[in-house]
């Protein structure tokens, strides 16, 4: 152990004692390691598998599942530029290449000087103000060439990130719409202080009252989670609030806790009450990793005003914390019981169901898990009353919902409207014209084509986490569906077999039709392949990794049918493409070069 670099033995005891031992926390321990010493480095698992007393293969399980996290050196600076279909309809791939152009490096490896690497990650939740991208974990946005420019220079001097233009971090709100929720102006404790005048009782009552569903997709009621889980049996009950927004084109959570962080946490104290909780846990995205300095800032504040800790309010017995826990680049941690094996120290893999969180959760234990927007409505509902709140929207979708926008649009953004609100309504708000397709509720969601813009906003209709992308008639709807595909390829856990080899090929299909090699075999293969996912999968990654093709296909046929340049069946493999690398390091590209030259002479 005398071979140990210092740094790297100062990082880890700092963690383990900053977690006091518990190998639970081992991705924020492995998360704060690599922060200092960069990477995580053999010699890092050795000391932390030592002073957890893990096996080496169980640290080394976990630092291997999540994206943001490396065991090999990537570079003092880790940039990785988003890669969502909105950031691509920016030209964030052009300005890829200009960075590593400029740097003199390949996309996805590290500079010889070991200084930098440059690649791609799934959707950086920024997707109102790109492109984006992230150095080190911390996003930047609309990047252009010159501030690619002038990123390169900043490298290249090997200037400290804390230096760099605070300009390039900024991260706006751009709230376009408010109703009740984004327009509540509470102040802390008060909803909290209105849950405790009720009681725990009467707050479950109330909430079964208002028709709060979740917000996160499932759309769940609330008050019946929250009594379930207050209801079972365990020696301890726990409140987890799901910050994973990863769908793409999300990105109303980011601008809750920026904005309304003390609503969210007021939200988590009222389920604690509810439950008889003592232990609350946020987990916030890995791409949010500028906001945690923030929004501990407010956990103290909350502390300090007796909202947080011992005796909340003075209410004998009503002792309940919080603490966040930072993701680290997996998408699925946003699927609820992957999100606790995470909160408990483990990869981030989807867990049989049933039983369910609310009887076995956290450490097996009772716990709710809900979305931040639901935790922050569940507010208004402690204030307001149930009656209410379920007065707004529709008689089977109670409440506002807030939509993120973005996309061919003037103003992208966070627009907050009733449930019931038409397509059209949106549309016409953000100034988006000329539209060929809206996708509601990312990839896994529904693809709308013109002729059902009519279509409302609304569990009985079209439920929807929030993502809400535009796309008008210069946008090739096959590319759309492409991106997407590769996203749940990219983000395939790869637990089970249905779901980790069908997205790759699915994923294949799609490139094949993309490089001229497509038939209508390939259609029913697509077909066969979404049936076989949707039967299963392990959870709902695989039910949903074929909705953007078949929805797209459906409505965009003509996007698709341009590609099908064979009529029977021709394999997806061409010698002469596969040749491009080799005649790219020979410098040769003459008609010698290519097979299919070779053969007409």
């Amino acid at each position: 152990m005398s071979a140990i670099p210092d740094p790297v033995a100062a990082a880890v005891a700092a963690t383990v004692a900053r977690h006091r031992q518990d190998p639970h926390y081992i991705l924020q321990m492995l998360r704060e390691i690599q922060e200092a010493c960069d990477w995580i480095a053999p010699e890092a698992i050795d000391r932390l598998q030592q002073a957890l007393g893990l096996p080496r293969t169980k640290v080394e399980g976990v630092a291997g599942f999540y994206s943001f996290l490396y065991t090999k050196p990537r570079g003092r600076y880790r940039v990785l530029f988003s890669d969502n279909i909105t950031d691509r309809m920016l030209g964030n791939m052009e300005l890829l290449r200009r960075m590593c152009e400029q740097l003199w490096i390949e996309r996805g490896k590290t500079s010889e000087d070991g200084l930098v690497s440059v690649d791609t990650t799934s959707c950086t939740g920024m997707c109102d103000q790109g492109p984006a991208l992230l150095v080190n974990n911390y996003a930047i946005t609309r990047v252009d060439a010159p501030r690619v420019d002038a990123i390169c220079e900043l490298i290249r001097a090997q200037v400290e990130l804390a230096a760099w233009p605070r300009e390039y971090f900024r991260v706006d709100d751009q709230v376009r719409r408010k109703d009740v929720l984004l327009g509540a102006a509470l102040a802390p404790g008060e909803a909290l202080a209105a849950g405790c005048a009720r009681g725990a009782e009467a707050l479950l009552a109330e909430l079964k009252l208002s028709k709060l569903r979740g917000r996160g997709g499932a759309g769940f009621s609330t008050g019946l989670k929250w009594e379930a889980c207050r209801n079972a049996a365990g020696s301890e009950h726990y409140v987890v609030c799901n910050a994973d927004e990863g769908e793409p084109g999300t990105f109303k959570d980011r601008v809750l806790l920026s904005a309304h962080a003390d609503l969210v946490f007021e939200g988590m104290s009222l389920c604690a009450l509810a439950l008889g909780a003592r232990r609350g846990m946020l987990y916030l995205r890995g791409e949010y990793r500028y906001m945690l300095d923030q929004l501990n800032a407010v956990l103290e504040r909350r502390r300090q005003a007796g909202l947080l800790g011992i005796g909340i309010l003075g209410r004998e017995g009503f002792d309940f914390d919080i603490e966040i826990h930072l993701g680290a680049g997996a998408y699925i941690c946003g699927e609820e019981s992957a999100l606790i094996e995470s909160l408990e120290g483990k990869r981030g893999t989807p867990r049989n169901r049933p039983p369910f969180p609310v009887t076995h959760g956290y450490l097996d234990q009772p716990t709710v898990v809900n979305n931040v927007e639901t935790f922050a409505a569940s507010c208004l509902v402690a204030l307001r009353g149930g009656a209410w709140y379920a007065g707004i929207g529709t008689s089977a979708s109670a409440g506002t919902k807030i939509l993120s926008v973005s996309g061919d649009c003037a103003r992208p953004g966070l627009y907050e409207y009733p449930y019931g609100v038409s397509v059209s309504e949106v549309l016409a708000a953000c100034g988006a014209v000329d539209v060929q397709a809206v996708q509601v509720s990312g990839p896994s969601g529904v693809c709308l084509a013109a002729g059902e813009f009519g279509r409302r906003i609304a569990f009985e209709d079209i439920p929807t986490a929030g993502a809400f992308m535009v796309f008008d008639q210069r946008r090739d709807m096959f590319a759309v569906a492409r991106n997407f595909v590769h996203f749940f390829a990219h983000e395939s856990c790869g637990f089970c077999t249905p779901c980790r080899v069908g997205t790759s090929l699915l994923r294949n299909l799609m490139d094949k039709l993309n490089n001229g090699h497509g038939s209508p075999y390939d259609f029913a293969e697509i077909e066969k392949l979404n049936r076989i996912l949707q039967a299963m999968s392990h959870c709902g990654l695989g039910h949903s990794a074929c909705n953007p093709v078949l929805d797209t296909i459906a409505k965009f046929r003509p996007a698709y049918e341009r590609r099908l340049q064979q009529k029977e069946f021709e394999p997806a493999f061409d010698l002469d493409w596969a040749l491009e690398p080799a005649r790219q390091m020979t410098g040769r590209d003459d008609a010698g070069a290519h097979i299919g030259s070779v053969e007409k002479s």
